[in-house]
């Protein structure tokens, strides 16, 4: 009989979603902050880097706490501080304090995704590929939906608008506030009367999780590389509109939801090694055709293939970190979630310094460039203890 989804698995995808929506739309925010405020290119990236970096550090902190004193609430919260930034940007003009409105949609993020992560893994039973990508899914889908979403809300109302996003994350907070406090009520009950294990016999394993974190590392350089400077690449070198621009982001992030949906399918049935190796080793020369290709057209095509290859190794990734930490995978998934995805952000600045003295096109020889390292990481991974490795 085959094994049906939890339902609690799609509402933390939900969460999930909503959460990363926030962060999905600054990118397609940054050129208007450009156009009003004056900021340089340098100055703009800075926004994702105010974001990214309280993200990065504490996000293990958070899945460290979700191990020792699991807290449901802390989650629903975060989901509701993650939308801080981006309703500020319709109200304050203030660089400075733009730059801690998106530290708080930063803290927002570090704070929902660990004990999430957690939990999926908990809810998604055998198959743990497959729930992950679900979960997963609904955070890539988020990404795809914020430029979009962002562009559409700008045009019509102006950067006010944003503020639209807020409903959204208060139904959220209640929705995660009560389902997760009764499903961790209800896991209580079981453990105490012994129909469930509450811990692993399995050893930690920090040396192949290392390497895993290396990979991710660099995966999240090019993402984040991507995900900053497409759209002002397709304004100001394929010379296309702003409009344009962010349904171009929303493309390749749509593809990537697709593809992370795929991976984790693909990896509980072909194994997680293999689906990772294939990813990256064809994001590489991927990427190669596209910083060359100068038909608009031929771009965008391009950035399909891109996406799945970006994409398809992520949920395999993320379950591969819990595998190979069995008895921290809050702390597992902060880091592959977080420090390890987030991490690429803090590089947009340094990024954004090449683009405003070189121009955008050095910027995406340098995001070419690094997807060599994912490709060779891919196979020093050690093989995972169980079946499906």
């Amino acid at each position: 009989m085959k094994e049906r989804n939890s339902p609690y698995i799609y509402l933390l995808s939900a969460g999930h979603l909503f959460t990363d929506m926030n962060q999905g739309a600054l990118p397609a925010i940054l050129p208007f902050f450009i156009a009003e405020y004056g900021f340089s290119y340098t100055t703009a990236a800075s926004l994702v880097f105010a974001l990214t970096l309280v993200s990065s550090v504490i996000q293990p902190a958070f899945g460290a706490l979700a191990d020792k004193i699991s807290k449901p609430w802390i989650m629903a919260v975060g989901a509701l501080s993650a939308v801080c930034g981006p309703v500020a940007a319709g109200f304050v003009t203030s660089y400075p304090l733009l730059f801690v409105a998106f530290m708080i949609s930063g803290i927002g993020i570090a704070a929902y995704h660990p004990e999430a992560a957690r939990y999926a893994n908990k809810v998604s039973g055998k198959k743990k590929g497959t729930g992950l990508s679900i979960f997963s899914f609904g955070g890539n889908l988020g990404f795809a939906l914020g430029p979009v979403t962002a562009m559409w809300l700008i045009l019509s109302f102006g950067l006010k608008g944003m503020s639209a996003l807020l409903l959204p994350a208060v139904i959220t907070f209640f929705a995660l506030y009560t389902a997760m406090n009764r499903y961790s009520r209800n896991e209580a009950e079981a453990v105490a009367a012994g129909k469930i294990q509450s811990n692993t016999q399995e050893k930690d394993r920090w040396g192949a999780f290392t390497l895993l974190c290396a990979l991710v590392f660099s995966r999240s350089f090019i993402f984040h590389g991507m995900n900053t400077f497409l759209p002002l690449y397709w304004i100001n070198v394929l010379k296309q509109s702003e409009h344009v621009a962010g349904m171009t982001l929303s493309l390749l992030l749509g593809v990537g939801a697709i593809g992370t949906l795929l991976g984790g399918r693909m990896a509980d049935r072909f194994g997680f090694h293999r689906i990772i190796r294939i990813g990256f080793l064809f994001l590489l020369p991927l990427l190669c055709l596209f910083i060359f290709a100068d038909n608009v057209v031929w771009a965008t095509l391009l950035l399909i293939p891109i996406g799945l290859a970006l994409y398809v190794p992520f949920s395999p990734a993320v379950v591969m970190g819990q595998k190979y930490l069995p008895n921290r995978i809050g702390l597992a998934s902060g880091v592959t979630l977080g420090l390890a995805v987030s991490v690429g952000g803090i590089a947009a600045p340094i990024l954004g310094s090449v683009a405003d003295v070189h121009g955008l096109q050095p910027v995406m020889y340098i995001v070419a460039g690094v997807a060599v390292l994912p490709a060779i990481l891919s196979f020093t991974l050690p093989k995972l203890k169980t079946t499906g490795a």
